[in-house]
C-alpha cells in the first residue's frame, strides 16, 4: 500500500512539473489553445501502472493543482472536461484490448480536444465553434502520437511493479 502511495506522489509531482515546464516552453503551434500536453504523458503511463480510480484521481489532482498555480478557473474547467473524457476513452480502449499504447494515446489526444471544444461551445453558446473540429482532430492526433511514443518508451524502461486494473 505504501508503495502505491509513493508512486501516486511521484506521478503527481511529475505531472505537475511537466505542466509547469509546458508553460515555460515558447512553442506555438499557430493554433489557439493547442499545446503538446506533456502532463498527459504521466496520465498515459499511470493508466498502465496504477488502478483506474487512482489514475482518475491523479488526473483531477494534477489539473486542480496546475490550474490554481499556473492557470485560472476557466483553464481548470476546460482541462477537466478534456482530461476526463480523454481518460474515459483511453480506459475503454485499454479494456477492449487490441490497441497499442500509441493508439490509445492518440484517441486520448483527440478526445481531450473534443471535450474542451464542447465546453467552449457551451460557454460561449456558439455552435459555430464546431468549424474548429478538423484542426483539433489533427492536433490531437499529432500530440497524442508523440505522447504515445514517449509513454511506450518510458513504460519499457520503468522498473516493473504491480500493474493497475
Amino acid at each position: 500500500m505504501r508503495d502505491r502511495v509513493a508512486y501516486f506522489g511521484v506521478f503527481t509531482a511529475l505531472a505537475l512539473i511537466f505542466s509547469y515546464v509546458e508553460t515555460l516552453i515558447p512553442i506555438s503551434f499557430g493554433i489557439p489553445g493547442v499545446k503538446l500536453g506533456l502532463a498527459n504523458l504521466i496520465i498515459v503511463i499511470a493508466l498502465f501502472k496504477l488502478k483506474l480510480k487512482e489514475t482518475y484521481l491523479l488526473s483531477v489532482v494534477r489539473i486542480l493543482l496546475s490550474g490554481f498555480l499556473f492557470g485560472n478557473y476557466f483553464s481548470i474547467i476546460y482541462s477537466l472536461a478534456g482530461a476526463l473524457l480523454s481518460l474515459s476513452v483511453m480506459a475503454l480502449l485499454k479494456r477492449a484490448g487490441g490497441f497499442s499504447i500509441i493508439g490509445i494515446s492518440i484517441a486520448g489526444g483527440v478526445f481531450h480536444n473534443i471535450g474542451q471544444l464542447f465546453v467552449a461551445m457551451a460557454v460561449v453558446e456558439m455552435f459555430q465553434a464546431a468549424y474548429y473540429v478538423p484542426v483539433l482532430l489533427v492536433a490531437g492526433l499529432l500530440t497524442g502520437c508523440l505522447i504515445g511514443i514517449l509513454a511506450q518508451e518510458m513504460l519499457k524502461r520503468l522498473v516493473p511493479w504491480q500493474t493497475g486494473s
